[in-house]
C-alpha cells in the first residue's frame, strides 16, 4: 500500500507558466527562461527575506514555502496589522537601498508605447468606457518622467509579501525584477488597499509623491485588464484593477 502523499495544489495555472504547491515545495514551470534566469538572480541578490531556492532543470525551478501568510489579497480587505504593512514597506526600502541589477527595467519609451496599445484596446474592443480610459490614461502619463533608478522587485503585489505577526517572512516571486520607478514597488503593493499607503509610508522612512503613486494605479491597472482577460481569469467588470480604476471617476 502505498504511503499518503501531499495533494498537488496549483496555485497559477496558464498559458505562459505554472506555479505548483506540494507541501513546503513550489514548483514552477515557465515557458520563457529568461523569467526564471531572474528570478535566481535577483532572490540571490535581495538583502530580504526570500524563497530558498532548492533546484533548477528548465523548465522548472523548486522553491521552498516561506512561512507565514500573505500580507493580503487583490480585491479582498487585508486583515493584518498595520505593523505588518510598515514592516513590508520597511522591507521594501531595504531592497530600494541595495545595488542595481545589472539588467534594466522597461524604458520610458516602452511603458509609454505599452500604455497607448493597452489603451486602444481597451476603447476599440468595448471592454472598458472610453471615457473612463481617458481620464486614467491622463493620470498614468504622469509618472512617465525620470527617475533614479532602483533595484525594484517589479511586481510586488499585496500576494507576494509573506507576514508572520508583524513580521515580514518573505517576498515571492522576482522574474520582474529590474532596475525600476521606486515609487512603481509601492504602488504595486499598495493596489486596491489604499488605506494602507500610510503604513507602508512610514516603515519605508521617507516621504514620497502619493499623486505619483495613484497615476502608478492607474497605469498598472490600464495595463493589466487585456492580459488577465486573455489569461482566463473572468469578466473585466471583476477585475479589483477595473474597481481601481472607477474609483478615481
Amino acid at each position: 500500500m502505498m504511503a499518503n502523499m501531499d495533494e498537488v495544489e496549483v496555485v497559477v495555472a496558464h498559458s505562459e507558466r505554472a506555479t505548483l504547491r506540494v507541501g513546503g515545495v513550489f514548483v514552477k514551470i515557465d515557458a520563457d527562461q529568461t523569467r526564471i534566469d531572474v528570478e535566481v538572480e535577483a532572490i540571490a541578490m535581495a538583502p530580504i527575506p526570500t524563497p530558498e531556492v532548492l533546484w533548477r532543470k528548465p523548465p522548472a525551478l523548486a522553491l521552498a514555502a516561506l512561512p507565514g501568510t500573505a500580507l493580503g489579497h487583490l480585491g479582498e480587505p487585508s486583515t493584518a496589522s498595520a505593523a505588518a504593512w510598515a514592516a513590508a514597506g520597511a522591507a521594501v526600502r531595504m531592497l530600494h537601498d541595495a545595488p542595481l541589477p545589472p539588467w534594466p527595467g522597461p524604458s520610458l519609451d516602452e511603458l509609454a508605447s505599452r500604455l497607448d496599445g493597452e489603451c486602444e484596446w481597451l476603447v476599440a474592443n468595448d471592454v472598458l468606457p472610453a471615457d473612463l480610459v481617458t481620464r486614467n490614461r491622463a493620470l498614468a502619463e504622469t509618472v512617465l518622467r525620470p527617475w533614479i533608478p532602483v533595484f525594484i522587485h517589479g511586481d510586488l503585489q499585496v500576494d507576494h509579501v509573506f507576514v508572520d505577526g508583524d513580521e515580514v517572512t518573505g517576498i515571492v516571486d522576482w522574474s520582474e525584477a529590474s532596475q525600476g520607478d521606486a515609487l512603481f514597488d509601492i504602488a504595486t503593493l499598495t493596489l486596491g488597499h489604499q488605506e494602507h499607503v500610510g503604513d507602508v509610508v512610514a516603515g519605508y522612512g521617507s516621504d514620497v509623491d502619493r499623486d505619483l503613486i495613484r497615476a502608478w494605479w492607474s497605469l498598472r491597472s490600464l495595463t493589466n485588464v487585456r492580459w488577465l482577460a486573455e489569461h482566463g481569469y473572468g469578466s473585466p467588470e471583476e477585475f479589483p484593477e477595473v474597481a481601481v480604476l472607477r474609483s478615481w471617476s
